[in-house]
């Protein structure tokens, strides 16, 4: 099969039953497809999984592509859609695992019946009155020890916004802990 043959060309003998046709548009955009989704989920194996998966949908739908010039713009954005769907499952994952790890810490904290019991649950009680993004980055930072660089990558935002979260979350828990005291 020649090189110059232009995709909608190729598109068109694949549609016909010409099997070769894709093996030529797989070399022509393949390393494309990588790049794209690499730039967007920024690891490669998965850039690489993400192309092979756009691939399959690609050839399973190529037939309802209606206008073959088309190709290069309707297969990138199926490698875009495979990308933005494993950016959001793997936040909806993270978030997951930040809850059940929150739930785990919760149950250790109401079931430590030391003498410190009181504090701990007076403690938990004004943590709780905290933004979700706040108890998040208190907790990564005290109770599991991580840097803020760790957070900020853990929960892909800047240093800054979790030195900031840091911050405003140790004032509000000076607040709340204070505001607790006072109506005691």
């Amino acid at each position: 099969m020649e090189e110059n043959i232009s995709d909608g060309d190729l598109v068109l003998e694949f549609q016909s039953g010409n099997k070769k046709a894709l093996n030529q548009l797989v070399k022509q955009w393949h390393k494309t497809f990588c790049e794209k989704a690499y730039w967007l989920v920024k690891d490669a194996d998965v850039a690489k999984d993400i192309a092979q998966d756009s691939w399959s949908v690609i050839i399973k739908k190529i037939d309802t592509l209606k206008k073959a010039e088309n190709f290069g713009s309707w297969a990138l954005r199926i490698v875009y859609n495979n990308s933005m769907d494993w950016i959001n499952k793997n936040k909806r994952a993270q978030k997951h695992i930040e809850q059940i790890k929150y739930e785990q810490e919760t149950v250790d904290v109401e079931h430590d019946w030391d003498a410190n019991t009181e504090i701990k649950l007076r403690l938990l009680q004004v943590f709780k009155r905290l933004p979700q993004h706040q108890q998040v980055v208190i907790k990564l930072f005290y109770t599991e020890g991580y840097s803020l660089k760790e957070i900020s990558n853990t929960l892909n935002i800047s240093v800054g916004t979790t030195k900031s979260r840091l911050f405003h979350g140790r004032e509000k828990l000076k607040q709340l802990l204070k505001q607790y005291n006072y109506e005691k």
